[in-house]
C-alpha cells in the first residue's frame, strides 16, 4: 500500500490496522537504530527503568527474569531475550544478581539509566518533526477511539 498521490477520500477508506502496523515498525525500527548507535537496546533501557525506585519500580526491589518478562509483557517484543540483554548490563556493572537470581540496578546503572535517558527528546524531536502538536494530539485521540471501538482499553 502507498499513501503518494492519494486524495483525502482515498485515505479516509484506508485501513487503520495496516497503517497503525507500518508505523509501529517504523517507529520502533527508528528508535532501536538511534539506541544502538549510543551503544544500548531499547531493551536493556527498558530493564533499567523497570529496576530503578526513581522510574517504572514502585519500591526498586531486585526481579527475576521471569518478573521482569511479565512487567514489560505489553511492550517486550518477541526476538528481545531479556536473558542476553540483561547479562550485558550486569557485565558492565549496571546491574547486579543475587543469590536468589534477582537482578538489581547498580548505582553505576542508575546514572547510564539517566544517561541514557537524555536520549529520548532528541529520538522523539527526530520523530515528530513537521507534526504539530495539535496535529499528534488529534492522532492519538483517533487511536484511542479506535481501540475503544474495536473494544480494546484505551487510557
Amino acid at each position: 500500500m502507498t499513501d503518494h498521490q492519494l486524495s483525502d477520500a482515498e485515505l479516509a477508506g484506508q485501513p487503520a490496522a495496516y497503517w497503525t502496523g507500518v508505523a509501529y515498525e517504523a517507529l520502533i525500527a527508528y528508535t532501536r537504530e538511534r539506541q544502538a548507535e549510543k551503544g544500548y537496546t531499547q531493551p536493556q533501557f527498558w530493564l533499567l527503568r523497570n529496576l530503578s525506585a526513581a522510574d517504572i519500580s514502585p519500591d526498586g526491589a531486585g526481579m527475576t527474569l521471569p518478573e521482569l518478562q511479565q512487567a514489560m509483557a505489553s511492550y517486550i517484543r518477541p526476538e528481545d531475550d531479556l536473558a542476553v540483554e540483561a547479562e550485558v548490563l550486569v557485565e558492565r556493572g549496571w546491574l547486579r544478581r543475587d543469590a536468589d537470581d534477582r537482578l538489581w540496578i547498580t548505582e553505576e546503572g542508575e546514572q547510564a539509566r539517566l544517561d541514557l535517558k537524555r536520549n529520548a527528546p532528541a529520538i522523539r524531536a527526530a520523530l515528530h518533526e513537521g507534526i504539530p502538536d495539535a496535529d499528534y494530539v488529534t492522532a492519538v485521540k483517533v487511536l484511542r477511539q479506535l481501540v475503544r471501538n474495536a473494544g480494546g482499553t484505551a487510557a
